[in-house]
């Protein structure tokens, strides 16, 4: 289980996520079991600019290993440029977003524009790979407004990444409708690196099943562990088992606070408090009276405040 000269302990990932995959996030991600966490992404020309926030996106420690940094952006030139100040954290995989949906990414050229225009992909893989000495993954939608994932992940592997995830979504579909994961396997039959699914795995059985029905080397968890990070356990059991267990509200509990602590330490009381409201949501979510609890969280007045609303919350369940 490898990713050019990155060893990896087992098949499951934690996905990159804007305004979510922060190393709180990722740290409690890899308690259960991620074996490889990706950054947000982050601007190649931001870097190019010696932007000190997009530096800080990016801290990491000891302890969240092995990391991909992901990076996106039009400029090859640039791309390759600050490859370097990329991984200059201590990232071990250097992944460039050609998926990111967003208006104001894909007006720009980067994320999923890229798309479009294969001969952009080429040079861009190919400068970023030769600008750096770890291995260059490279993360797509199945096309932009039609199916172009075979070619374009032809083309990436030509180029010279050492993997490729494909999430089986147009850019025009965003995250609507319902992924086609017979996209990947296509993608896995048409190229020699290692293919990543990533798409809809909300629960043991979608894992199971994506790895059953695309064959891909490696899944991708991303929506589906928002709030729970306990999935990547769940499907590691499961694989290996055919059982998992749920959670108890009392391990929810300490997960969260966990998580939050740590929010804070890292951003501050009062960034770190304004980013709790929406993990707290997540936590909760399908959880009974959890309307009441996301009203008092998001009128908090302290991280004290919130927290002793939390541990009620929890201790009434």
């Amino acid at each position: 289980m490898k990713i050019g000269n990155v060893k990896l302990k087992n098949r499951v990932f934690a996905a990159p996520m804007a305004g979510v995959s922060d190393l709180a996030f990722r740290r409690v991600c890899r308690k259960y079991g991620a074996s490889l966490a990706y950054s947000e992404m982050i601007s190649s020309k931001a870097l190019f600019y010696n932007d000190r926030k997009t530096l800080e996106i990016i801290k990491t420690d000891e302890f969240d290993k092995p990391l991909a940094v992901q990076i996106f952006g039009s400029d090859e030139k640039i791309m390759a440029q600050t490859a370097y100040k990329a991984l200059s954290t201590g990232a071990d995989i250097l992944d460039i977003n050609m998926g990111c949906p967003a208006p104001k990414v894909v007006k720009c050229g980067d994320g999923s524009a890229l798309l479009k225009d294969t001969s952009k992909i080429a040079k861009i893989v190919s400068e970023v790979k030769m600008a750096v000495n770890v291995p260059v993954t490279v993360k797509i939608r199945s096309g932009f407004d039609t199916v172009t994932a075979v070619e374009t992940a032809k083309i990436i592997e030509q180029s010279g990444a050492d993997a490729i995830c494909i999430h089986p979504r147009t850019r025009e579909m965003y995250y609507s409708g319902k992924a086609d994961w017979s996209i990947i396997k296509d993608v896995k039959n048409a190229v020699k690196i290692p293919v990543i699914g990533n798409g809809d795995i909300q629960s043991p059985y979608d894992a199971e099943k994506m790895f059953d029905e695309t064959n891909c080397d490696f899944i991708m968890v991303g929506r589906g562990a928002q709030g729970n990070p306990f999935i990547f356990g769940q499907i590691l059991s499961y694989l290996e088992t055919g059982e998992f267990r749920e959670m108890p509200p009392s391990e929810r509990l300490e997960t969260l606070i966990w998580q939050l602590d740590m929010l804070i330490a890292d951003k501050g009381e009062y960034i770190g408090s304004q980013e709790a409201r929406k993990h707290v949501a997540w936590y909760t979510k399908g959880l009974k009276n959890s309307a009441e609890i996301r009203y008092k969280v998001n009128t908090s007045r302290s991280f004290a405040e919130l927290k002793n609303c939390i541990t009620e919350y929890f201790s009434s369940l």
